[in-house]
């Protein structure tokens, strides 16, 4: 959820989750069989109107500009760039005399510390994060600051980022990895986001909830590594079933948490009443933290696990109201989320 809502750990090495082209070509091939495994399977659709036009279903979005690279992006997105876009006086009052309408890139929330917060019985702690997952930056609107996150996953060209399909990337769109607020230099660098995949239905209501999930690929760096090479990946599966243990990673934007800090949580998914989502409860999940990946089988040594889910779905990705933050959703993937990584793996 693109939310306008949006502990400890030691910083993964840069280099430990470097995954092998041999690594890539496995993960690749294991998702491929499974698409042509559930490609006779249907899912209903309804027309969602989006930020920005959406790619069509078999084709991705042109570039935000044609000659944008990462050496652009990162000469773009600076320091002083990236802390001028955050809003100024950011805290959320202490508790909002009345809920924010939800829209389908906004999520009202209630702030740190309030009564729904301790209701979860299980809060987000800050930590540095891992490389594997940071936050969208781009020039358009109302996302000058970094408005959603996403995750690298792994892919044969190793240059493929998952997110919600709300979060259209935009302008000068850039994905920085393991983000640091106010750092000087960040510590996997500034990527440029070359073209997005999602489908036209896609929304935030109805069966287009459904399909609330995009790809991105993105431009090699300065020295024509890929992304992958730099931060490593998390392998795409399948969603297994409703109840699985995941580990969620996200990054609230600066309006809704001034700490401005990657948030996780270990914590057991269920099933959302009457649809096909999945939902988990655990507190500081605020605007920001739409795309944030749901890994199951999250290794603490190489910082990569399992997608199995991301923030996204029914009204952006969890309720409306006072208990916004603690209550996030997922689309089930499916036969629709594996082709269209399908479809964003070959490029």
């Amino acid at each position: 959820m693109e939310r306008d809502t949006t502990e400890r750990g030691a910083t993964t090495r840069v280099h430990r989750a470097r995954p092998t082209r041999k690594r890539w070509i496995k993960a690749a091939t294991a998702v491929a069989g499974v698409t042509v495994c559930l490609a006779t399977a249907t899912v209903g659709h309804a027309v969602n109107d989006a930020r920005r036009a959406a790619p069509g279903d078999g084709n991705p979005s042109p570039a935000p500009d044609a000659t944008w690279t990462s050496r652009d992006a990162a000469a773009y997105w600076t320091p002083d760039r990236m802390a001028a876009a955050a809003p100024a006086g950011s805290d959320t009052p202490a508790r909002p005399e009345a809920p924010a309408p939800t829209t389908a890139t906004t999520r009202s929330a209630a702030p740190k510390g309030t009564a729904a917060a301790a209701r979860a019985g299980r809060t987000a702690r800050h930590f540095n994060g891992i490389p594997s997952v940071g936050v969208l930056f781009s020039v358009d609107g109302d996302a000058k600051a970094h408005h959603c996150t996403a995750s690298v996953v792994h892919s044969p060209h190793g240059n493929l980022i998952l997110t919600a399909g709300h979060c259209n990337p935009g302008t000068r769109a850039a994905f920085v990895p393991q983000y640091r607020s106010g750092a000087t230099t960040q510590p996997h660098g500034v990527w440029a986001i070359k073209d997005t995949f999602a489908y036209p239905e896609r929304g935030t209501s109805g069966a287009g909830a459904d399909l609330d999930f995009a790809f991105a690929t993105v431009a090699p760096d300065e020295d024509d590594r890929t992304l992958e090479e730099v931060t490593g990946g998390n392998t795409l599966s399948p969603t297994p079933g409703y109840t699985n243990d995941v580990t969620v990673i996200g990054y609230p934007n600066v309006r809704n948490d001034p700490e401005d800090r990657a948030v996780r949580c270990a914590t057991r998914t269920g099933r959302l009443t009457g649809t096909r989502e999945l939902r988990m409860e655990c507190g500081g999940f605020y605007g920001g933290t739409s795309g944030s990946p749901w890994l199951s089988d999250f290794d603490e040594d190489s910082g990569t696990g399992r997608v199995i889910g991301v923030i996204g779905g029914l009204n952006g990705g969890g309720p409306k109201g006072p208990d916004a933050d603690r209550i996030s959703y997922s689309p089930f993937f499916g036969t629709k989320l594996l082709n269209l990584y399908a479809r964003a793996a070959e490029k």
